[in-house]
């Protein structure tokens, strides 16, 4: 049983029942002395306690998804040793997996689509990681078989994991969804972790003499996925979304490169790159850079393309509303920018689970297919 199975939390709940009921009703026969009678108290206040801190953790962990599985809690990587196939039409792609989307008839691609485990090889940052893509139903129908379709980079937040995406978040049921109720056009997500340098979170920089994080998400990863599958190469084929980190790589992005995306969508994105123990110096002195990795300042000191830019707060709950709105105000044509502005939403998965559909929705109409 996995790590976010239900019927793991309800064996845990139980545990944590059954363990405070026996507490209550041997405590009598415990409360004399001696030391076995002391034993039988102290093991059955830690066994309550442990099982009740498992049961708010595992509850915790379905909620927010901090971990995707065991091996991922307990630090095992999962991505070593691993036998791949090279994908048709790309050196820089393998594809290591497959699985059915969870709706009726998905086992059938051309009826639910694929999502499609890769790792990518970035020809110009040396960056390997991995990522899922999720391909719609219509990539596999014969009517659409020379048919083009618009993608999107998908990121989550530091330090999550790209099964968070396809779990919690549930992008690509969610454009399943969204495309077969004819509200958005029918498109291919790529997915995964901003942090291509693990355990180091670069912030979608170019590192001097480090990790080229910019390089491999603007140029590396649309290149090798546009000879890999039917994606065109301009930059209204191509836009960028994600949560937290994802959100603010999302829109540096779309902001620094308009000539390869068309659009950039930040889901309680912040606006300037973190620097902290988790990221290390990411500048190394170099005040330009670390002035252009601040969107806002970016807005006010370099050219702005075409793009279109989407970006998500709340009136109670987000830290980002001022800067939000602040980014807002900087925007100028021709560039263009949306909001949504919840009443009250924190920076967790239901906030964003409430963003994302009208989010792929909006991201679709700024992308096109030809």
């Amino acid at each position: 049983m996995g790590l976010t199975s239900n019927i793991v939390l309800g064996l845990a709940v139980a545990l944590a029942v059954v363990l405070f009921v026996a507490t209550i009703w041997l405590w009598p026969r415990l409360a004399r002395g001696g030391w076995r009678a002391v034993l039988g108290r102290i093991g059955l206040l830690l066994a309550t306690q442990f099982a009740l801190f498992a049961s708010v953790g595992l509850a915790a962990n379905n909620s927010f998804l901090f971990y995707g599985s065991w091996a991922d809690l307990f630090g095992q990587e999962q991505d070593l040793g691993v036998v791949v196939d090279h994908a048709a039409g790309s050196k820089d792609i393998k594809v290591v997996g497959t699985q059915a989307l969870d709706v009726p008839g998905g086992g059938r691609p051309a009826v639910g689509g694929q999502i499609q485990k890769i790792v990518v090889a970035g020809e110009k940052s040396k960056i390997d990681s991995p990522a899922y893509v999720y391909l719609p139903p219509e990539y596999f129908q014969e009517e659409y078989a020379k048919s083009t379709f618009p993608a999107s980079v998908v990121l989550t937040g530091y330090p999550g994991t790209a099964e968070n995406l396809l779990k919690g978040l549930k992008y690509p049921k969610t454009a399943f969804l969204q495309a077969r109720e004819k509200k958005m056009q029918p498109m291919i997500l790529v997915m995964l972790r901003p942090t291509v340098a693990p355990p180091r979170d670069t912030e979608c920089v170019d590192v001097p003499g480090g990790p080229q994080t910019e390089t491999f998400f603007a140029e590396d990863l649309p290149k090798a996925v546009s000879e890999t599958y039917r994606v065109g190469r301009k930059p209204r084929n191509w836009g960028f979304m994600g949560n937290s980190t994802g959100g603010y790589c999302a829109l540096k992005i779309a902001l620094h490169h308009p000539d390869r995306f068309a659009a950039g969508a930040g889901f309680s994105a912040y606006y300037k790159a973190a620097e902290d123990v988790t990221t290390g110096d990411l500048f190394h002195g170099d005040g330009k850079a670390r002035k252009r990795a601040n969107l806002l300042w970016s807005l006010d000191h370099v050219p702005q393309g075409r793009s279109s830019f989407l970006v998500t707060t709340s009136k109670q709950g987000e830290g980002n509303r001022k800067e939000t709105l602040d980014f807002i105000e900087k925007v100028k044509a021709p560039a263009r920018v949306s909001s949504i502005t919840l009443d009250s939403g924190g920076h967790n998965f239901n906030t964003w689970n409430r963003e994302i559909p009208p989010g792929l929705v909006w991201m679709s109409g700024r992308l096109s297919a030809k």
